[in-house]
C-alpha cells in the first residue's frame, strides 16, 4: 500500500461545514469519563428510519462508560470521523455506520474488554447476521452478495469482515496510521484495515455478539446504491489506484495480493457468469448497476466532483 497520503488530519472545504452534535452517555462516578467515544457519520440522520432506531438501540447497551458524537452532511465517510475523532475524548473508538442496529445488549462491553485484553489488537469486528424477520429483499441481498453479512464465529479470528458498521479501534492506533483516508469518497473500510496491519496489529471478529447492517428494503434503492458504489469505484481506480486494496470473503481468508484493474474486469464477468448460472438474480441486478455506475463514473467523473 502506498503511503502517498497526509497523517491524520481533519480537512474542512470552504464551502462545507458538518452539523456535528455530541451527546453523553450515561455512566456515573468515572472521572476519567468518557472511556469510549461512540462515531457515527451519517448524510440525512434519517436513513431509511435506521438512524433514529440506533440512537435508541445505544442507550439499552449495557456498558454506557461512552459519549456519542454524531457528524451530519458530510458526504466523505472518513473525513466525517476523522472529524469526530479530531475532537474526541475517549481512548476507545467505536466507529458505526447510521444504518446498523446492534444485535445484543453487551456489545460494547465485549468489543471494550477485546481493545484491554487482546494483545496487539488495532480494530475489532461483529459478525453481521441476517435479521430473521427481514424482508425478502433485506434477505436476499444479505444472502446473496459476498460480504453484505458475515456469520457467526466460535472465537476471536483474524478477519477482514471488521468494518466500519461495527468496529472498535484503540484511538492511539487510529491516530498512529493515519486515520481516515479522507481523498477517497469509497473504499475507506479496505484501506483503514490495510494500514492497521502494516503497522503490525491484528484486526479481528468477536464472538457472542451480532449486529445486522441491512440493505435498503426496496430494489430500486438498492440498484441506486449500487450504482452510486460504482461510480465512487470508478473515481478511486480512476485517480488515486493506489488505494485500492483487495477484499476477502470469509473469516480467516488472508487477504488477496493487489490486483490489476484488467484482472479484476476478468473477475467481475466470472462473477456475472456465476450470479447467473446459480440464479442469484439479485447479486445479477446488484452487478449490473455496478458496473454500470463504474463505467459511467470512470468516463465522466473529475478529481473534484465525486
Amino acid at each position: 500500500m502506498s503511503t502517498d497520503r497526509p497523517y491524520f488530519f481533519k480537512h474542512k472545504a470552504a464551502d462545507f461545514q458538518a452539523d456535528i452534535k455530541v451527546y453523553n452517555g450515561k455512566a456515573k462516578g468515572n472521572p476519567d469519563y468518557p472511556l469510549v467515544s461512540v462515531i457515527i457519520p451519517t448524510l440525512d440522520g434519517y436513513r431509511y428510519g435506521y438512524f433514529p432506531e440506533l440512537l435508541k438501540q445505544l442507550g439499552n447497551q449495557k456498558f454506557q462508560d461512552f459519549e456519542t458524537i454524531v457528524v451530519k452532511g458530510d458526504p466523505r465517510q472518513g473525513r466525517a470521523i476523522n472529524t469526530a475523532v479530531s475532537q474526541c475524548k475517549g481512548k476507545i473508538l467505536i466507529i458505526l455506520d447510521d444504518d446498523t442496529q446492534l444485535g445484543t445488549p453487551n456489545i460494547f462491553s465485549k468489543l471494550v474488554e477485546t481493545v484491554k485484553t487482546e494483545p496487539n489488537v488495532g480494530m475489532v469486528g461483529v459478525p453481521n447476521l441476517v435479521p430473521e424477520n427481514g424482508s425478502w429483499i433485506v434477505k436476499a441481498a444479505m444472502k446473496q452478495i459476498p460480504r453484505r453479512s458475515s456469520p457467526m464465529v466460535e472465537k476471536i479470528v483474524e478477519s477482514d469482515l471488521a468494518e466500519h458498521p461495527c468496529c472498535a479501534i484503540p484511538k492511539d492506533v487510529f491516530i498512529n496510521v493515519g486515520g481516515e483516508n479522507e481523498k477517497i469518497p469509497r473504499g475507506v473500510d479496505p484501506y483503514l484495515r490495510s494500514a492497521i496491519r502494516d503497522a503490525g496489529y491484528r484486526v479481528v471478529v468477536i464472538p457472542k455478539v451480532y449486529i445486522h447492517h441491512q440493505p435498503p428494503n426496496s430494489i430500486i434503492k438498492n440498484c441506486r446504491q449500487f450504482f452510486r458504489n460504482g461510480k465512487m469505484a470508478a473515481y478511486v481506480n480512476k485517480f488515486h489506484p493506489y488505494f485500492v486494496i483487495e477484499l476477502a470473503s470469509k473469516h480467516e481468508e488472508k487477504v488477496p495480493i493487489k490486483a490489476t484493474l484488467g484482472f479484476r474486469i476478468i473477475r467481475y464477468i466470472k462473477n456475472i457468469l456465476f450470479a447467473i448460472a446459480t440464479l442469484k438474480w439479485f447479486y445479477l441486478l446488484m452487478l449490473v448497476f455496478y458496473a454500470a455506475g463504474f463505467i459511467i463514473g470512470y468516463l465522466k467523473l473529475d478529481i473534484e466532483n465525486a
